[in-house]
């Protein structure tokens, strides 16, 4: 027995003398442009999808997330915050979402994976990295109408999409002309190459 704690002593120290050695060498690319090896791609989507289901588990979804109201406020938010990354029907991914290493998720499919609960925490919470920020600094009501709009992606066309987005311009958006190549200000939303309407809407924070 203690020739095995001796052994397993020494296989531990060398494992953590390894790690060590590894980080400081530098072997490891940590760069966007190249996807991360098979082995890490597993565990951290493991650990990602554990942490939201125990981190999610305590919230309760409120009623009325099928409201047309919350699908209007949850439009503003996601063509003003989401859309340049993840894309929207008939919108591409803007060059930041391109650029990010995972890369963003299609939206569409999220519901098949997380629950409205699990979906509101990230939301609200973010993931380290993979370039989703955190948006705790939106209300929470907020927060849970984007949840309501992400719902309703599966079955979103993207002539259904942009009659959202014009919509949410007849309440007060404002026109903000922009190319692929403009970075959009925070609070503002400026449609990608493919876009079909003519007024985006500036949400409240």
């Amino acid at each position: 027995m203690r020739g095995f704690l001796v052994s397993l002593a020494v296989i531990i120290t060398l494992i953590v003398v390894g790690g060590v050695v590894f980080i400081y060498s530098g072997l490891f690319d940590v760069a966007a442009s190249e996807p991360h090896w098979s082995i890490t791609r597993w565990v951290l989507e493991k650990a990602r999808t554990r942490s939201i289901k125990l981190h999610a588990a305590a919230i309760e979804a409120p009623s009325g997330l099928d409201d047309p109201a919350q699908l209007l406020i949850g439009t503003a938010h996601f063509a003003a915050h989401c859309a340049v990354c993840h894309g929207a029907p008939g919108v591409p991914k803007g060059d930041i979402g391109q650029g990010l290493s995972p890369q963003p998720p299609n939206l569409a499919h999220s519901s098949e994976h997380y629950t409205p609960s699990e979906l509101f925490w990230i939301v609200k919470h973010g993931i380290r990295m993979t370039g989703m920020p955190a948006w705790g600094d939106h209300g929470d009501d907020e927060l849970w109408a984007i949840v309501a709009f992400i719902r309703k992606l599966p079955e979103m066309t993207p002539e259904d999409y942009a009659k959202l987005v014009t919509q949410v311009a007849s309440h007060g958006g404002q026109h903000h002309p922009a190319s692929r190549e403009d970075h959009p200000e925070p609070g503002t939303w400026r449609p990608q190459d493919g876009a079909t309407h003519d007024h985006v809407p500036s949400p409240r924070h």
